[in-house]
């Protein structure tokens, strides 16, 4: 079906980014998987040709294009399977804070290096002992004259090996009541004396995206570097968090229609019984089933996108969305994998990789058990 929320103009945009995906990312897809990170020319490569951020203001270098241009970066990435550039973490997670809630100082400072690609970004949210419950962080970031003086330990940070420039998620105010009250945002470059990169972590899945430990050691920041003000902190990540979720959803979309398109194509080429499996009715109908739910759920991801840009509240909506399209996106590998046979378990067959890159879907950006509970509370439930 044609995708009616993209104009002429979206399209030419896509054709860009898909030609350089293919000449300029595919090849090395292979390699970050293998050492589990990408490389920083790649991101500089991307910043060049306007993929990274452009919906960011044109006075920082971006294009100050809608998000639909973001949407289509994010899901001809996807779609290619390189999860190792994490593009929408840094484009459409992390720089709208700075641009949003940031000073002109800081959007001079942070921003133009980001869009350009020299300047990575990533953000410091998830601990050991909270997971996604962010209104209980136990990082400190305690004033003393000009400076903060932060503590603690963050866990699965994305990008944390190869980052520069971290959104950290810390207590100003711990004796704060309600808790969430006391929650800042402070910028910290990876420089500072007191930021520590910890293990890069050895994960199941998105084997070519580095995921890290991070610690705060008396890491003294400029006060300068706190985002608005002093306990605002849980009202700009709850602000942000619709398109985040989004983000994912898109993502998700884009990942489902690539393992089923290469699975129809195994299908009609893996011959059993003497005919190919396709033409077994159990197939047919398997695949079948999982087409109509991939055209499902990219109907209404391209509404929500509609929404989203519109500047409507749908915080319910695409928490529907990241619900459902990563248990989609579970599933549908799950299946495609067993129509593989034993070759689905072989790693060099892409949909392992798939199956594996799926698990972690429903889990970040808030657990699939969140957004229902987010759900239920929007319909009055509780």
């Amino acid at each position: 079906m044609r995708r009616d929320c993209f104009t002429e103009e979206h399209e030419l945009f896509r054709a860009q980014v898909r030609r350089f995906v293919a000449s300029e990312v595919v090849p090395k897809i292979p390699e970050w998987n293998a050492r589990g990170m990408s490389d920083r020319e790649t991101w500089r490569r991307a910043g060049e040709e306007g993929f990274l951020g452009p919906n960011a203001p044109e006075a920082y270098g971006g294009a100050g294009a809608d998000f639909l241009y973001s949407a289509i970066v994010m899901e001809e990435l996807a779609y290619a399977r390189a999860h190792g550039l994490m593009v929408s973490l840094h484009s459409d997670i992390c720089l709208p804070y700075i641009a949003t809630f940031g000073n002109e100082e800081q959007k001079q400072k942070f921003l133009p290096g980001a869009i350009a690609g020299t300047t990575l970004l990533g953000i410091c949210m998830t601990e050991p002992g909270t997971g996604s419950d962010l209104a209980n962080v136990q990082t400190r970031a305690i004033r003393d004259g000009d400076h903060y003086v932060l503590n603690g330990a963050k866990t699965f940070i994305s990008s944390g090996q190869i980052g520069d420039l971290f959104i950290v998620v810390a207590k100003t105010d711990p004796a704060a009541d309600p808790p969430h009250k006391g929650i800042s945002l402070i910028v910290v470059e990876a420089g500072t004396p007191g930021f520590v990169r910890g293990r890069k972590l050895d994960k199941l899945g998105l084997r070519g995206q580095d995921t890290s430990e991070i610690f705060f050691e008396d890491c003294r920041v400029p006060a300068a570097n706190l985002l608005g003000k002093e306990g605002q902190g849980f009202r700009m990540l709850m602000e942000k968090l619709q398109q985040e979720r989004l983000s994912i959803a898109v993502s998700s979309v884009a990942s489902c229609r690539r393992a089923l398109d290469d699975t129809v194509a195994y299908t009609k080429e893996r011959r059993a019984f003497g005919q190919p499996i396709a033409a077994f009715q159990a197939t047919q109908f398997k695949l079948a089933e999982l087409a109509t739910e991939v055209e499902v759920g990219q109907s209404f991801v391209d509404r929500l996108l509609v929404a989203h840009v519109r500047g409507d509240d749908v915080v319910k909506e695409v928490s529907m969305a990241k619900w459902w399209t990563t248990d989609l996106q579970k599933r549908l590998t799950a299946d495609c994998l067993q129509l593989h046979g034993g070759y689905g378990f072989m790693l060099e067959y892409p949909i392992s990789m798939d199956y594996a890159d799926a698990a972690v879907q429903s889990i970040y950006a808030g657990t699939n058990e969140i957004m229902k509970v987010i759900i239920a509370r929007r319909m009055g439930l509780g």
